[in-house]
């Protein structure tokens, strides 16, 4: 496996943008270390384009007639190799060469049915996800998506388009029976693409958030309203934890609680109960209410005895070391033990020299990020990508900001996914 070709652009007009994307993946088509006939296409797009969606990949499939299938959605913001877009037109495309009985491409329309129909010779091993956060009962339906995979593991996110959540799914690769009169854009619901165990992938979940005090067991619960804390009352251990009072200063303490999030963990799951640090199972999730007479606090998810919960706040820094933390696992588990010299310096190439190189044993990468995560959380725009291309090298790229992150069968808040394509050892 070769280098995945990848091109992003940002113009007021969408043609504009997809002719200088298309000129970028045709001279990378051209490249001896980069894939020439790949076949499935990832478009993601700022909602800026959003009523041209159905123009962008009519056009786009028209000029790359090789790609037989396409998948994305539309984010209030995208990525890049290096760059992200974030309230402006652009659209950002990684074209991937894969074997066609390794991946297929799911909707609405042509459901993922492992074992049966076009799907029958194909087992779904994980799968990447785009979904709207309007969907009813769409932990649910995640659970469900990531039950008829191997491995159980989904990635990706929400749609966070401020005009709707549009998706790109269209399947010409084992799914036209199911495509029907669809034309691959869709609102609502679930899509993406399922892979074969022959596809290696590599993905990490990163935290952006810091606990402000230690996990603590769920001894008592009704319903999304935690009631104790290692059998203390849930609002008097959150007021402790914070450090204030209702009753000497109720306008501070409102104000710091509103900055305050709640991360859970199921029972077992790494949470972060040896280090002050979440764990990749925590689910970053809103204080939505306090309740004074039953001493409970209210959190935008539904709990139950034996969860874990930290209270935690954003944190730059946090974010930054952990997003580090991901990058350099993922190096350490594509890196062979015995380096050729062609590897030895590719890995310690500097950010300036890190051009793509076969080498690093990684193809292409598809990063899900919040979107409350971008640009200025980390102190400058593009400072998020210019992490990841630290330390992976310049490796072809795209993603988009979301508005709720899948990783594993779990809707997170506050994270970034991030999942790479691995090449052949």
């Amino acid at each position: 496996m070769k280098l995945f070709p990848s091109g992003h652009a940002t113009h007021p007009q969408w043609r504009m943008a997809a002719g200088l994307v298309l000129a970028q993946l045709r001279a990378q088509m051209a490249l001896p270390d980069h894939e020439s006939a790949p076949t499935l296409g990832l478009l993601y797009i700022t909602d800026h384009y959003a009523a041209e969606a159905q123009e962008i990949l009519d056009h786009l499939a028209a000029e790359l007639p090789e790609i037989t299938d396409w998948a994305g959605t539309v984010g209030a913001g995208i990525v890049a190799n290096n760059a992200e877009y974030i309230d402006e037109p652009a659209l950002s495309v990684l074209l991937a060469a894969l074997p066609g009985d390794q991946y297929r491409v799911f909707s609405g329309v042509a459901p993922l049915t492992a074992g049966a129909g076009p799907n029958a010779r194909f087992r779904p091993h994980t799968a990447l996800v785009h979904a709207d956060g309007e969907t009813p009962d769409l932990p649910d339906l995640i659970a469900e998506i990531a039950g008829r995979t191997d491995t159980g593991y989904l990635f990706g996110g929400l749609s966070s388009g401020r005009t709707g959540a549009l998706q790109f799914a269209v399947g010409g690769n084992g799914n036209l029976r199911g495509q029907g009169a669809a034309r691959g854009v869709f609102r609502g619901g679930l899509s993406g693409v399922a892979f074969g165990a022959g596809v290696r992938l590599v993905s990490r979940v990163t935290q952006g958030c810091q606990p402000v005090a230690a996990e603590r067991e769920i001894t008592g619960a009704d319903g999304n309203l935690v009631l104790t804390l290692d059998g203390a009352p849930a609002l008097d251990v959150l007021l402790a934890d914070l450090n204030v009072s209702l009753e000497d200063d109720p306008e501070q303490a409102i104000e710091t609680v509103r900055a305050t999030l709640a991360g859970l963990a199921s029972p077992g799951a790494d949470g972060g109960r040896r280090t002050r640090h979440l764990g990749a199972d925590v689910r970053v999730r809103h204080i939505i209410g306090l309740d004074p007479n039953r001493r409970g606090v209210a959190i935008a998810d539904q709990v139950e005895s034996g969860m874990r919960l930290a209270f935690v706040r954003r944190s730059a820094q946090a974010a930054r070391a952990d997003l580090m933390r991901i990058c350099a696992e993922i190096r350490e588990e594509l890196e062979p033990q015995e380096q050729s010299l062609a590897v030895a310096r590719a890995v310690a190439a500097t950010d300036a020299e890190a051009a793509p190189h076969p080498a690093r044993r990684i193809a292409g990468a598809v990063y899900v990020s919040c979107i409350g995560r971008g640009g200025p959380h980390f102190g400058a725009p593009n400072a998020e990508l210019q992490i990841v291309r630290h330390a992976l090298g310049d490796v072809p790229l795209t993603g988009f900001f979301a508005g709720g992150e899948i990783a594993r069968h779990h809707l997170y808040g506050y994270t970034g996914v991030l999942t790479v394509f691995a090449t052949d050892d």
